[in-house]
């Protein structure tokens, strides 16, 4: 995949993708955007791009109208570095459960503009994914979701599982997994501007 420093992007992308800048998150925490991105020519490449054995680019970026610029539907579109990893913590789990994983629409990488990123959390990192199935089970249930939420934190201590519950910063409806504000910077590529 070829990759961009988001830096050199057309000015209306840097509005809306804004790479490098300081984010605040809430609750005193502030955090730099992505600033190296795989720019992605067409939905067929993100199709045929395998992260993993299991898991395409094309499943961790699909998104819908809630993307709030039409600039950001069409090709190329680009995505920070850090979804591989969050792919190779996808594919563990998967081998954990010995079933296929779902991950929502909108569930996985989110732009800075998109509209579910009012509150700025790993989404906009690629570095979260909402999983609503696993195998033929639906994550709907108290049980379910926590069930599998023992399993992804068993993945390690840097897998943050959001809690069963309805209010703000749970979920009862899928579950969500991240590895926090993780920036990737590819080999050959300085962050000094």
């Amino acid at each position: 995949m070829k990759v961009v420093d988001g830096l050199t992007l057309p000015a209306e992308h840097r509005a809306l993708l804004r790479p490098g800048e300081m984010l605040d998150v809430g609750s005193n925490e502030v955090h730099r955007l992505p600033r190296f991105f795989y720019e992605i020519d067409s939905w067929q490449h993100a199709k045929e791009t395998q992260l993993t054995p299991h898991f395409t680019l094309s499943e961790l970026i699909t998104v819908d109208c809630r993307e709030a610029d039409l600039l950001l539907h069409a090709f190329p579109h680009y995505v920070p570095c850090a979804v591989t990893v969050l792919a190779r913590y996808l594919e563990d789990l998967r081998h954990r459960v010995e079933a296929p994983i779902c991950v929502a629409v909108n569930g996985g990488y989110r732009s800075p503009a998109h509209r579910l990123a009012e509150k700025p959390n790993p989404h906009i990192w690629a570095t979260a994914a909402n999983i609503y199935r696993i195998g033929d089970i639906w994550l709907d249930s108290q049980k379910t979701i926590e069930r599998y939420a023992r399993i992804a934190e068993s993945l390690g201590p840097e897998i943050y599982v959001r809690p069963y519950g309805p209010a703000p910063g749970e979920t009862d409806d899928h579950l969500h997994v991240d590895l926090g504000y993780l920036l990737c910077t590819p080999r050959g590529y300085s962050e000094a501007q």
